[in-house]
């Protein structure tokens, strides 16, 4: 019976990835392009050389993030331009002040959380827009920044729910503050400051829903850990910002009138499945994958953050799972497992998790994600190769 009920799911999930795929090949990977070509036109405006490189880097490395935001486009059964292009806005963005932040971590952690406000401001449309580069050595971006918060809000605002959306979308957007703590180069402040930030959100991040609106699924509920446990996973998780893209997508879904309760425990049902499971999951995957690299760099790493590597491999294999179960259990739940698998397999398809050390970690999580991450992990290995994003 088990057997049964998985061979289906994986057959809809399969049937999903296929359709998703059409959608992206006709429609999608044309959009991206178009919306890439012209931030990165923007970008080789800008006036100061520092601010460009860090424009044009972003564009260059993180091509992948970017195609992996816009995948969220197809959550909702209708395709919707705007997503699209607020998905792409909201993640160049994203990646444009990760970098800047990264590169100016000497000028402090006020300057990271200053330049992060773009993130909030971003998806809360007629409120009044911050000086980001108050802190920084130098503002003279051309208006890129500006701009890319002016697309999103635009976007936002053409969403048919984005109002009812809101409350949750800013929520979300407010924990990526975060990403205003990751660089600080100092450890010890860094790792006071994020522990800090996570016992801020213990409550914050967990909106109540009521247990008989949430349908039982076949197999076992992973335990959360103590928050003293996972002050890391939820730091990094909120650092992934992909709850925001996520109620992104939600907004997309055409406005209805009839069961505003129904529809707000929706919401609230996936925005808990994104923040507590979701989010995390995808964070520490995309951290085990670079480990090598920031152990290179001496950049923060979440995943050094476990007591030993084979800690780390059943902790997040334990996220993963968690994380198929959460999204299966969502409504429009193949839609969701699709764009877990895939963001699973984008990160396991880096060169660096088939290193010898990480070899049989990588394994092991593959097999943590199921067999539509098998399935997609041969495809994104050719993607990379093809967009030169091997090890990004």
């Amino acid at each position: 019976m088990n057997n049964g009920l998985r061979m289906n799911g994986l057959h809809r999930q399969s049937a999903t990835l296929a359709r998703a795929t059409g959608r992206e090949l006709v429609w999608g990977l044309r959009g991206v392009s178009r919306e890439v070509a012209r931030w990165r036109k923007q970008a080789e405006a800008i006036p100061d050389p520092e601010l460009r490189a860090a424009a044009l880097a972003a564009l260059a490395r993180k091509r992948g993030s970017i195609d992996g935001a816009a995948l969220f486009w197809i959550l909702p059964r209708r395709r919707n331009r705007d997503l699209l292009g607020v998905l792409v806005a909201y993640e160049v963005l994203a990646d444009y002040l990760d970098c800047v932040s990264e590169r100016g971590a000497g000028l402090g952690i006020e300057n990271g959380r200053q330049l992060h406000l773009a993130l909030v401001e971003a998806v809360e449309a007629g409120t009044p827009i911050s000086d980001y580069y108050r802190y920084h050595c130098n503002g003279e971006d051309g208006g890129y920044a500006r701009a890319l918060v002016s697309r999103c809000r635009s976007g936002c605002e053409q969403l048919p729910s984005y109002q009812a959306v809101k409350p949750f979308l800013m929520r979300a957007a407010a924990q990526s503050g975060v990403l205003g703590l990751n660089h600080e180069p100092d450890p010890a402040r860094r790792e006071q400051a994020l522990r800090e930030w996570a016992k801020g959100q213990v409550v914050a991040d967990q909106v109540p829903v009521p247990a008989e609106q949430v349908p039982a699924l076949p197999g076992d509920q992973i335990p959360t850990l103590s928050n003293e446990q996972v002050w890391y996973e939820r730091a990094a998780g909120s650092s992934a910002w992909v709850t925001v893209l996520a109620m992104l997508a939600l907004a997309a879904r055409p406005s209805r009138a009839v069961d505003e309760g129904t529809d707000n425990i929706e919401v609230a049902r996936t925005y808990n499945a994104y923040t507590q499971w979701i989010a995390p999951a995808g964070a520490m995957l995309d951290s085990f994958a670079d480990i090598a690299e920031d152990r290179a760099s001496g950049d923060h790493s979440y995943v050094a953050h476990y007591p030993s590597m084979q800690v780390a491999t059943e902790r997040i294999g334990e996220l993963v799972r968690q994380s198929r179960h959460e999204a299966q259990a969502l409504p429009g739940g193949v839609r969701h497992s699709v764009v877990l698998s895939s963001m699973i397999a984008f990160f396991l398809s880096k060169d660096a998790a088939r290193t010898p050390d990480l070899r049989a970690s990588a394994r092991e999580l593959r097999r943590a994600g199921g067999p539509l991450v098998a399935l997609l992990l041969p495809v994104l290995r050719l993607w990379r190769i093809a967009y030169g994003q091997r090890s990004a």
